[in-house]
């Protein structure tokens, strides 16, 4: 996808040494593997409830390993977006310990993930360039994996039988995850990561309203106002970072 966007001209490669990719791949790594098994050792509410916990783990990343402080009042806001998403899971809790193993790890190596993908301002690269190197390395990496965890030979295996279907579903789901790991990097590029969860936790609203108005899939009352908690608090997240982008904007305007 990265080389098809370049031949097009979106963008010119950028030259970068390995070790300077080499984290960010490694991070994309655990982030595929952990919380695919969380998602296949948990309930679909236990896995989504432990994918809320990125946003302050990401925060406590930032602040303890990089030095970043937080107003009171964006910290302030993880506290109903993160009470909202466990409202909105509460009716799928089901705990199990090797699945919070996963679960735990999953959450911390995608932290570390987005937090290593903002890296992109240092190394002066955008999405595009950065992806170019990191794609290729992490599906190299991936290959060297998929035999502790997956079949490789046989039925359901990577050199098994592929029906037509099978094709077809890998190649849209390869088409997809591009999209979603461009866009990645872009959110976080442009904005940070700890934005990039607040779309997340958007996301995740709309997915049970859509799933409520266009499926008629039931929505509990702890669900609705789960929604509803979750939406407040990133309402009020992008008030206050508005208002530091004024006040920004503000300040240089007075600079002689």
């Amino acid at each position: 996808g990265v080389s098809a966007c370049q031949a097009l001209g979106a963008f010119s490669p950028k030259s970068l040494q390995p070790s300077q990719v080499l984290p960010l791949a490694l991070s994309f790594c655990g982030f595929v593997v952990f919380t695919n098994l969380s998602l296949q050792s948990n309930t679909i509410g236990t896995y989504q409830l432990a994918k809320a916990m990125t946003t302050p783990v990401i925060v406590v990343i930032q602040s303890v390993a990089y030095g970043k402080t937080f107003p009171l009042r964006i910290k302030l806001t993880l506290v109903p977006i993160t009470l909202g998403v466990f409202l909105n899971s509460y009716y799928d809790v089901k705990f199990n310990l090797l699945g919070m193993v996963f679960a735990t790890l999953g959450v911390l190596v995608t932290s570390l993930y987005q937090v290593v993908g903002a890296k992109q301002h240092e190394l002066q690269v955008n999405s595009m360039q950065l992806l170019y190197y990191q794609a290729p390395m992490s599906s190299a990496m991936l290959l060297f994996i998929i035999p502790f965890f997956e079949p490789v030979f046989g039925e359901g295996g990577i050199f098994g039988p592929w029906t037509l279907s099978a094709v077809i579903m890998v190649l849209l789901s390869g088409i997809i995850a591009f999209m979603v790991n461009l866009s990645i990097y872009w959110i976080i590029g442009n904005t940070s990561p700890v934005t990039y969860n607040m779309f997340g936790h958007f996301k995740f609203c709309i997915t049970l309203l859509g799933g409520c108005l266009l499926f008629k899939d039931p929505l509990s009352v702890n669900q609705g106002l789960g929604i509803l908690c979750t939406l407040l608090g990133i309402l009020a997240y992008t008030h206050f970072k508005l208002n530091e982008q004024e006040s920004s904007k503000s300040k240089l305007v007075q600079r002689p």
